[in-house]
């Protein structure tokens, strides 16, 4: 009886029907793959369909390296697609990096003039090397409504509650000295080297902001408010806005103005990115990875 159900086991028809369970086992699993598979032009053409603004013709946001049509296996949102950044994703397994700001060192991405150039070469030559694909969201990020950057820097300030009802970059908030308000700024975003204009202990309610770079219009046109006691900035030319609230200074103007570092004050906007991308795109892993504040300050 054991020879007969050894031999019954070993039929030539079951072992066919192990085979043929083994290779249909086979290739549902390999269909499943298939299914989740997502490239990072898909990825893109989501993030066009969800950010509920009209695709401009003209925008920077574009790949800047990589190939479109590459796989993705996990996403990474960061300020800006810095070596570091890369080679912190690369270690965790991710291959799509969607940033804010440029990889290439002016606004365009222009690679043009920087041929032979050793660090463009390197950072070039891993980016080949890893396979991967880099796209940059700016305009529309900050097109969305609400401003995707504005969203993340009011949140990691904690100040959803101050969002005045009529102007969605003002807040007003309870009475504090400039000094308390920078501190506090500073404390929140673990900033090292901010700089800040005006009377430390000028009582201050009413804050705007411009995450990023603030121009001499702009900063213009915000000291002048008569509803705005203080200002914060990522950055500006020192030669143009900075040289105009000296003088406002001087004539008597209660203002202040904060520098936060262009980093500190857009960067929680791509952590938003991140919480906001995994709402739509649930194929592979994302991660925010901070690009880190360049900059530090000698102690006295």
């Amino acid at each position: 009886m054991v020879n007969s159900a050894r031999k019954n086991t070993m039929h030539p028809a079951n072992s066919s029907r192990r085979q043929f369970t083994l290779i249909t086992g086979a290739a549902l699993a390999a269909a499943r793959v298939q299914a989740a598979e997502i490239t990072a032009r898909q990825v893109i053409e989501r993030i066009q369909k969800n950010v509920g603004v009209p695709w401009r013709t003209e925008t920077v946001d574009t790949f800047k390296a990589g190939n479109p049509d590459s796989p993705v296996k996990g996403i990474v949102t960061s300020f800006s697609a810095t070596l570091d950044v890369m080679q912190r994703g690369v270690a965790s397994g991710k291959n799509l990096f969607i940033v804010h700001e440029p990889t290439f060192y002016n606004h365009q991405d222009s690679t043009k003039d920087l041929a032979g150039d050793p660090v463009y070469t390197a950072k070039q030559s891993y980016i080949d090397k890893n396979g991967l694909v880099v796209w940059r969201f700016h305009d529309h990020w900050h097109a969305r409504r609400p401003d995707g950057i504005f969203a993340g820097m009011t949140e990691a300030l904690g100040w959803e509650k101050y969002i005045d009802a009529g102007n969605q970059r003002l807040f007003v908030m309870p009475a504090t000295t400039l000094e308390n308000l920078a501190k506090d700024i500073q404390k929140r975003l673990k900033i090292r080297a901010m700089r800040v204009m005006g009377d430390p202990q000028l009582k201050v309610s009413k804050v705007g902001m411009i995450p990023g770079f603030g121009d001499a219009r702009g900063v213009m046109q915000a000291i002048e408010r008569p509803d705005l006691d203080v200002l914060i900035i990522g950055e500006s030319r020192e030669w143009e806005g900075v040289e105009y609230m000296r003088d406002a200074l001087t004539l008597g103007q209660k203002k202040g103005l904060l520098i936060l570092g262009h980093v500190p004050s857009e960067e929680s906007g791509m952590k938003e990115c991140a919480r906001w991308l995994k709402t739509f795109v649930p194929e592979v892993p994302i991660e925010f990875i901070p690009s880190g504040e360049p900059f530090w300050t000698p102690t006295a």
